[in-house]
């Protein structure tokens, strides 16, 4: 069931309604209840692998428990601190096994459905320069609907448990309402547990004001997703699809078009997805902050897919940057490069790695994916390397860092590298990457902006109107939210006349230049293939 049908938006209806008429005490079980129906619906029989994840961290996190609860028992009956001491170590790596086991089981089921086919060929390919007369063969898998995101979700479950961030829950139902949350399973946002579950547990009235701004947001979303998303693929597949024919000014429209419908159509459906939970009087998590403000690489990712960064950041880069081999890394550094810059930096690269490296091949199984995420993982790091340097020459020319033209020079170039990685990303092939990559200096096609020539490629000229006004519409709206409007209360305090326009233009705009219908194909969304 796509989240840009008419079957969501019946579903959604249907849910709400449900929900706010039902006592309080079994609000929730609504929720739940939608939420397996909305899966098995979507993944029919695949809804199996849901109910594993679901299971094993609701049991590890319960084992984990009990282990905490036998060694704080134990300890209040032992008065030596070193006999204490031991316990409470103990009980930490028993804990450690829990989640070692829980981890393998879930990671384990994502990489067979997910990654099997691809280490199966990558092997088949060592195997046959090795010239062992092994082949792994190929299995047809199907991918089970949002489980590169549930399962990162489940993790941080037990994790958080582990850390004694959070306590076990027992009741398995609501952690099972937690990992399968229908507007969220999909395309994320990927939840904490902390944040999330309290919500979804306890009971919401209804609220016009609530319900309102999460129709609002919904809108927006439908909007970049049907009028502005699906119009920029028309061009953006017609060229990626058949690169060759095409080079120069044309090549980089579509990588700049596809910047844009990655951004409308990922940016659009969270809207869509916390809109229709904001309706029910549940705050998801932000996942973008208008991240072509960016200054830097850095700040982009701050600002781009956030909960999928701040979950790489909880769970790898700091149990990483922490762990004991890291900071024997440390140490050695600091011995051969004293306490300089270079010695700090190199335990952050390396952990730093695994980020990027778990960044890229969470997206999918394929080599252009590991290296998107290492070209940004090396991007940053010669940007580390060479701050210093940087900094004495802004120093020594006397630039204003302050101005508006060094932030805007900050800004383009922050785009031009997002650019870059979103040919990869978008590419068949790292191949095809890097000859769309290299036809661009061949400084041809700028006659197609004036001959017409280019309103034959996918999109007619009507099409390429509405992309630049919803362009300057994105733009416009970025450019108030950086600067601190709160558009939705903004538009709350207008007249009643001029909010009902407002709301039916949007309305009239998405049925009117929406991307469906005949002698169109609605595009899936794009994340939803993680």
């Amino acid at each position: 069931m796509a989240i840009n049908s008419l079957y969501f938006i019946l579903f959604v209806a249907i849910v709400c309604i449900l929900y706010f008429i039902v006592p309080k005490k079994v609000k929730w079980l609504v929720l739940l209840l939608s939420s397996y129906t909305f899966y098995f619906l979507s993944s029919s029989k695949l809804i199996v692998f849901l109910l594993i994840t679901t299971l094993s961290i609701y049991l590890a996190a319960l084992w984990m428990g009990k282990i905490d609860k036998k060694a704080k028992q134990t300890c209040k009956t032992i008065e030596d601190k070193t006999k204490k001491k031991e316990i409470k170590q103990k009980a930490k790596t028993k804990k450690k096994w829990v989640i070692a086991l829980t981890v393998l089981i879930n990671f384990g089921i994502l990489a067979f459905v997910k990654y099997f086919n691809f280490i199966a060929g990558n092997l088949n390919t060592l195997f046959e320069m090795l010239h062992f007369q092994i082949e792994i063969p190929f299995r047809d898998l199907i991918l089970p609907l949002g489980i590169s995101y549930y399962t990162l979700q489940a993790i941080s479950y037990v994790v958080d448990v582990y850390r004694a961030k959070i306590e076990p829950d027992k009741n398995l139902g609501r952690v099972a309402l937690f990992v399968s949350f229908f507007p969220q399973i999909v395309e994320g946002p990927i939840g904490r547990y902390e944040s999330l579950a309290t919500q979804l547990y306890e009971p919401h009235k209804f609220s016009y004001k609530s319900a309102k701004f999460g129709i609002q947001l919904m809108l927006w979303g439908y909007f970049k997703k049907l009028v502005i998303a699906d119009r920029a693929a028309l061009f953006v597949n017609e060229v990626f699809g058949s690169y060759a024919q095409y080079s120069g000014i044309t090549i980089i429209l579509a990588i700049a078009l596809y910047t844009l419908q990655i951004y409308a159509e990922f940016s659009g459906c969270m809207d869509i997805v916390r809109g229709t939970a904001q309706i029910m009087g549940i705050d998801m998590a932000v996942n973008f902050e208008r991240p072509f403000f960016s200054k830097t690489v850095q700040e982009f990712w701050r600002r781009w897919h956030i909960t999928l960064g701040t979950w790489l950041k909880d769970y790898i880069f700091y149990p990483i940057s922490f762990s004991k081999f890291t900071l024997k890394l440390t140490e050695f550094a600091k011995k051969i490069f004293k306490n300089s810059y270079i010695s700090k930096l190199i335990p952050a690269a390396f952990a730093l790695f695994f980020v990027w490296f778990g960044n890229g091949i969470w997206h999918g199984a394929s080599w252009k994916y590991i290296c998107y995420g290492l070209y940004y993982y090396i991007i940053m790091l010669i940007g580390m390397l060479l701050e210093p340097l940087g900094n004495k020459i802004i120093e020594k020319l006397k630039i204003n860092t302050k101005a508006f033209s060094y932030k805007l020079w900050q800004i383009l170039r922050t785009t031009g590298f997002v650019f870059i990685g979103m040919l990869i990303f978008r590419s068949h092939s790292l191949a095809d990457a890097w000859k769309m990559f290299c036809s661009i200096f061949t400084f041809k096609g700028i006659g197609t902006l004036f001959n017409g020539t280019l309103f034959k490629i996918g999109c007619i000229p009507q099409d390429f109107i509405i992309l630049v006004v919803g362009v300057l519409m994105l733009l416009v709206v970025g450019l108030l939210q950086e600067k601190g409007y709160h558009i939705r209360e903004k538009i709350q305090n207008q007249n009643l006349v001029f909010r009902w326009l407002l709301y039916y233009g949007v309305i009239f705009a998405i049925i009117l230049f929406g991307i469906y219908g005949q002698g169109y194909a609605a595009s899936d969304f794009i994340y939803g293939q993680f």
